[in-house]
């Protein structure tokens, strides 16, 4: 027979969480799809510097977001049938891959703290030393300028934070994305290491907002499916 009062309250409170985590699935999915072909970053990340690729930790992050997604979407469908199908089995299972995924997520979590400003100090590190070619007589015979006027051009900005970089757009206007006067090329031109930090501090902040609300919901979901599960096998008895 099925389950019946509270026990019945908190199965259909399990299927709509379970279908908000299949939709939370779908967003973060949609949202590392949109990411990884996101202009600013394509840009600035298929860059190659002689034989030097541009750094590519930001991607790794990425392609763990797209496999978390489809993962999520998964295990939400397998949640809201065991649910509804009242099934020891299926539940225990979703309860296994839910504690697998909130470990995951933990996982992740760690290793983006640990790397979150090493993504940006990687590129800013690529931008300076494609910057100092471009400056060089030789740039002419590497692709150290092609590289510096995409970032430019990208994120409109111009030169690294140091003195150099300050009064690059003053001289260097072949470089520097071009403004209507001087005063504005004075005063609108961001050094691109203030644009670089921007870039991936929005998107990681973005990331963190919505691996802390998945985290949530995991654990409501855990223990509801545990209740459930325990509810079952009681009225399984009588």
């Amino acid at each position: 027979m099925g389950v019946e009062g509270c026990t019945k309250c908190i199965k259909y409170l399990l299927f709509v969480f379970n279908f908000i985590f299949w939709l939370a699935g779908g967003i973060i999915l949609g949202v590392a799809l949109w990411l990884r072909h996101d202009s600013q970053t394509t840009n600035i990340l298929y860059l190659q510097l002689g034989d030097k690729q541009a750094p590519n930790t930001f991607y790794v992050g990425i392609y763990i977001l797209i496999a978390v997604g489809a993962v999520m979407m998964f295990v939400g469908f397998l949640g809201c049938y065991g649910a509804i199908q009242e099934s020891q089995c299926l539940l225990g299972t979703f309860f296994t891959c839910l504690v697998i995924l909130f470990a995951c997520e933990v996982a992740a979590g760690i290793w983006g703290f640990v790397n979150k400003d090493q993504i940006a100090k990687d590129v800013k590190q690529f931008y300076d030393q494609a910057f100092q070619q471009a400056l060089m007589a030789e740039s002419e015979t590497n692709n150290g300028r092609a590289v510096v006027k995409t970032f430019h051009e990208t994120l409109d900005c111009c030169g690294p934070d140091n003195a150099i970089g300050a009064v690059t757009p003053l001289w260097r206007d072949d470089l520097c994305p071009k403004k209507d006067s001087v005063l504005k090329t004075i005063f609108e031109t961001s050094s691109c290491h203030k644009k670089i930090d921007e870039l991936f501090s929005g998107k990681l902040y973005l990331i963190g907002i919505a691996a802390i609300v998945v985290a949530v919901i995991m654990i409501f979901e855990m223990i509801l499916s545990m209740v459930l599960c325990c509810g079952i096998r009681n009225s399984s008895v009588y």
